[in-house]
């Protein structure tokens, strides 16, 4: 923790079914990029937006996060979704965490995609409100209307911060995609995860 300034929080969230090396890249260039102390996972039980497809038991996607941030001090799984009853819409997650580490900087971070739809997001303007920053990580070519943004969300521009992300092919949906195929998968994943799924046979009937 660098002296004589209040801790930042990177927080990270999603649903990580089943969590890959991409999300473990992008965390670690938020963590440099945004000079982060921590970056907090936050895994989602029953996110909002994706009530249209089966998402795979809260205790197995809560093990394979858990086999991979076990060798990062810099990393830290949340349960405040875990531990609160649905629905788990983001402005709520931000708001419980402000009360847990009241005397820290919150930093939300979100992809490019994401920002631009920000505005659709329940209650965005609290949202904004309970973030001190919003991380950005942008994919290469990534450019955004914030004159568009700032209307829709005003005060937000000042909040934005912006990273370079690498160009990572890499998605929760094509390994579930891949393994319910029979296609090579093994080397998308950290071997604790890869393991787990292999034991667990996850993801055989996931089209």
């Amino acid at each position: 923790m660098r002296q004589g300034t209040l801790p930042r929080l990177g927080i990270f969230g999603g649903t990580f079914d089943p969590p890959h090396i991409g999300h473990l890249i992008l965390a670690a260039e938020a963590r440099q990029q945004f000079d982060l102390d921590r970056v907090l996972w936050v895994l989602t039980p029953d996110p909002p937006h994706k009530t249209d497809r089966c998402i795979s038991p809260l205790i197995e996607r809560r093990r394979m996060l858990e086999a991979i941030l076990a060798d990062d001090p810099d990393f830290e799984l949340s349960t405040v979704d875990i531990l609160r009853s649905p629905p788990h819409y983001a402005v709520d997650t931000m708001l419980l965490l402000r009360q847990e580490f009241p005397e820290s900087i919150l930093v939300y971070l979100m992809g490019g995609d994401s920002l631009f739809e920000l505005h659709t997001w329940h209650e965005p303007r609290r949202f904004v409100q309970a973030c001190d920053e919003i991380g950005v990580m942008l994919r290469p070519g990534w450019e955004a209307n914030l004159d568009e943004i700032e209307t829709l969300l005003p005060g937000i521009r000042a909040k934005l911060r912006f990273m370079q992300a690498p160009l990572l092919e890499i998605s929760s949906s094509e390994i579930r995609r891949r393994i319910a195929l029979g296609l090579p998968y093994r080397y998308y994943l950290p071997p604790a995860v890869y393991q787990i799924i292999r034991e667990e046979t996850l993801y055989r009937e996931a089209l």
